[in-house]
């Protein structure tokens, strides 16, 4: 049997059940238009699905996926930036309430990234990539009271997602939201053993279990 097979079977069950069920409201999200309140930027990864964790129905939310749920600074150049891109057209077009970063265990991203640490490393896309925490894994392999291999990665696993909320400040069309009140940033971060969700505190810099 195909891998294919099971999204067209999927689909099938889709078109004879969701579907019929919810024709209506399918049809007006087809007619009006998206207006999500949130925006989310979460990882590629399979074992992470932002609307089946959330419990979230279609045009709920707004979902940025990529490497490692990394955002990039704002930077005026002339490559793709394909999560900039997405986040613009949220933020302006859609005119989101709030972005959530959301990262997880057991990233794969990130380990690669700190295993790779002093290993020479043929340049690829994902690479290149995951080096916007270069500092991050280094200042992590720096501290003596860091040792562990599964600690290091927890650590830098929530460290790229205060990265990420620090480089959304630096989008001006953010900013000015942020500054006016209009826009909330949050960083968020799911346990793929426990199916925790935690939530980063601002002040404090920890992570709580969201209730």
């Amino acid at each position: 049997m195909l891998a294919t097979d099971k999204l067209i079977a999927g689909y099938q069950r889709f078109r004879e059940g969701y579907y019929k069920d919810h024709q209506e409201k399918l049809s007006r999200l087809s007619e009006e238009g998206q207006f999500p309140k949130i925006a989310i930027v979460s990882c590629s990864d399979s074992r992470v699905e932002p609307t089946l964790i959330l419990d979230c129905e279609p045009g709920d939310l707004f979902v940025i996926r990529n490497v490692a749920n990394l955002v990039p600074p704002c930077e005026d150049d002339d490559n793709y930036h394909g999560t900039s891109a997405a986040l613009e057209f949220a933020v302006t077009g859609l005119k989101v309430e709030s972005i959530i970063v959301l990262g997880h265990t057991q990233c794969g991203g990130i380990k690669a990234l700190m295993d790779g640490a002093g290993k020479k490393i043929d340049k690829s896309f994902i690479s290149k990539w995951m080096m916007q925490l270069e500092g991050v894994r280094d200042e992590i392999l720096a501290d003596t009271e860091i040792t562990e291999k599964t600690h290091r990665y927890d650590c830098c696993e929530k460290k790229g997602i205060e990265q990420s909320l620090a480089n959304l400040m630096t989008f001006p069309w953010i900013k000015e939201r942020v500054d006016a009140g209009d826009l909330k940033l949050h960083g968020w971060r799911y346990d793929l053993s426990s199916s925790e969700l935690c939530a980063l505190e601002e002040k404090t810099g920890r992570f709580f279990q969201i209730s």
